[in-house]
């Protein structure tokens, strides 16, 4: 581990992505400053953190006002990656008012703490912006098929507000601001209510229950494992001068809902039944990354398969 004295917060830390990236700020000899209401994140996913030098934690909801000391936590923030937000539609559709908030006033708050700082700024965004997309596989040119008063617009305009205020930071106060379109991802620390194929598929499939697939389960997902989406990200965030880049992050090979539930079951060795239950309102039909970008900019590009990435995970679940 190299020692440096770059100071780096973290909002949302607490959850799936946020926690391996908190690893990886550690480990990179980091001081992180991670914060989390924990309304979908989970005290666990860092708890072998708590007692390091390093790490610090704060329980804190970004849709109130921050505290008025909490600046005087530190002295320079030279990395601030924005990722407090639920993610998953049962959790942002039980939580939407918050889910509004905190990519609204939420983001507002980070940002003015960035331009305070003069910090460098990642807000993650994500494929949800496209909605269901009209054209495939989606570029970060494509303005979005969304539906703004349907079920998901709670996250899905919420996270196109976040991205429209940061671009404002960028253009009126030279914010060094980045954003990241984060596809579907998956590995270890996935919530068992996630609510989301891969996460379903194996909570049910190890608890022996029926698999059960919204519409024909022909829609489509590009998948890609927790490890590649952090080296992308921290990858977007420490290569400079790509202030206001918007890069896709994911892994640009689709597969349907149906080919996941089959190789599932192949992989726990479960034979459980699948069933075929009404289609989800608004869910996109194919979801695919354009990430040359990613590749241009970033010089990344995902490397972990699906049959990997999916023994991983039903590792971690299966641990539980």
């Amino acid at each position: 581990m190299m020692k440096t004295d770059i100071k780096c917060l973290i909002t949302g830390g607490a959850g799936f992505i946020g926690s391996h990236l908190c690893d990886s700020m550690i480990s990179k000899g980091y001081e992180v400053y991670c914060l989390d209401n924990l309304s979908t994140g989970d005290r666990r996913n860092i708890a072998h953190l708590l007692s390091h030098k390093n790490f610090h934690f704060s329980k804190l909801d970004l849709t109130s006002p921050l505290p008025a000391d909490f600046t005087d936590n530190f002295n320079k923030l030279d990395f601030i990656y924005h990722l407090a937000s639920p993610a998953s539609p049962p959790h942002y559709q039980r939580l939407a008012i918050e889910t509004l908030m905190v990519n609204s006033y939420g983001t507002y708050q980070i940002l003015n703490l960035a331009k305070k700082f003069n910090s460098r700024f990642l807000l993650a965004s994500t494929s949800e912006v496209y909605g269901d997309p009209l054209v495939h596989p989606q570029k970060e040119s494509y303005y979005g098929n969304v539906n703004p008063h349907g079920v998901r617009a709670c996250y899905d305009e919420a996270k196109r507000f976040a991205e429209a205020i940061t671009m404002e930071y960028y253009r009126k106060f030279r914010l060094d601001a980045r954003i990241s379109r984060i596809f579907n991802t998956y590995g270890p620390r996935m919530s068992v209510t996630d609510g989301r194929v891969i996460s379903n598929f194996i909570t049910q499939a190890l608890s022996g229950k029926k698999l059960t697939i919204y519409g024909d389960g022909m829609q489509t997902r590009s998948f890609s494992y927790i490890s590649d989406l952090i080296d992308g990200l921290i990858k977007f965030m420490e290569i400079p001068d790509l202030q206001s880049e918007v890069i896709n992050l994911g892994y640009p090979e689709e597969h349907t809902v149906n080919e996941i539930a089959h190789s599932i079951q192949n992989l726990t060795k479960t034979k459980n039944e699948i069933v075929y239950l009404e289609k989800k309102s608004d869910d996109p039909v194919r979801r695919k990354p354009d990430i040359t970008k990613a590749k241009k900019l970033l010089n990344w590009q995902p490397h972990t398969g699906l049959h990997h990435g999916l023994l991983e995970t039903i590792a971690y679940f299966q641990n539980l």
